[in-house]
């Protein structure tokens, strides 16, 4: 499960959100914090986000660590690599997106956070842990490519902050073939196997070549991908 959210992590407002994620776990939550996206915001702000991390989830009733992966040398790093596959919640948070793919790809650690999604567990992002998630990163000169666990789309957090003439110019320079996600502050977009789930206090937008829909809390959108599915038998 992946669930990707606009703004606001380790804040009030996504209490509500990040219980019901921490809820669907079949065994105790087992919580690491990753502040790799903002690596080279100096050890101050990393140390701001560890420990709000891991106050907000230990709040919640969670096992919480933050680990100081802050570069790639530090993702290759095979002990906390080892933790992270101990773990079944791992939350990214925001900060610089390009850096943060640059920090992961091809990592130990990166390896450790796929395998915690593909054992069952959460992998959650802000901000920039979210837009990794998708296809493209937008980025000065040219767009970045991302992890495409969310193929096909292109994630745009902090929604309800850019203006309309931007979110134009983004949209146009997606293309017909790629799907704009944008997820407003304090919204969580949830990837499970078969639909998708907005939970938060903003909205969620879906905008391609079929058009724009919005998406409140509490709403459910089939995945294209178990249509298919269901075609077939």
């Amino acid at each position: 499960m992946l669930a990707l959210v606009g703004s606001g992590e380790y804040l009030p407002p996504m209490t509500v959100v990040d219980r019901y994620l921490l809820d669907l776990l079949p065994d105790r939550p087992r919580v690491v914090c990753l502040a790799t996206a903002a690596g080279q915001e100096g050890e101050q702000r990393l140390s701001y986000w560890n420990d709000l991390g891991v106050s907000y989830f230990a709040g919640l009733g969670a096992d919480a660590i933050a680990l100081p992966v802050t570069d790639r040398n530090s993702a290759n790093n095979y002990d906390f690599a080892e933790k992270i596959r101990l773990a079944n919640f791992v939350y990214l948070s925001g900060g610089n997106p390009v850096y943060l793919f640059n920090s992961l790809q091809e990592t130990l650690v990166w390896q450790a956070i796929l395998a915690v999604h593909e054992s069952g567990g959460v992998v959650a992002g802000c901000s920039a842990g979210a837009m990794i998630m998708g296809d493209l990163i937008p980025a000065l000169p040219r767009w970045k490519t991302a992890f495409s666990l969310l193929p096909g789309k292109v994630v745009i957090p902090h929604f309800d902050e850019i203006s309309h003439a931007l979110v134009l110019l983004i949209r146009f320079l997606i293309g017909r073939e790629k799907t704009l996600l944008g997820i407003e502050g304090n919204t969580a977009f949830i990837v499970g196997r078969d639909v998708y789930e907005v939970r938060g206090k903003g909205s969620v937008t879906l905008w391609n070549h079929l058009g724009k829909r919005h998406f409140r809390h509490g709403q459910i959108i089939e995945r294209p991908e178990a249509l298919a599915r269901t075609a077939r038998l």
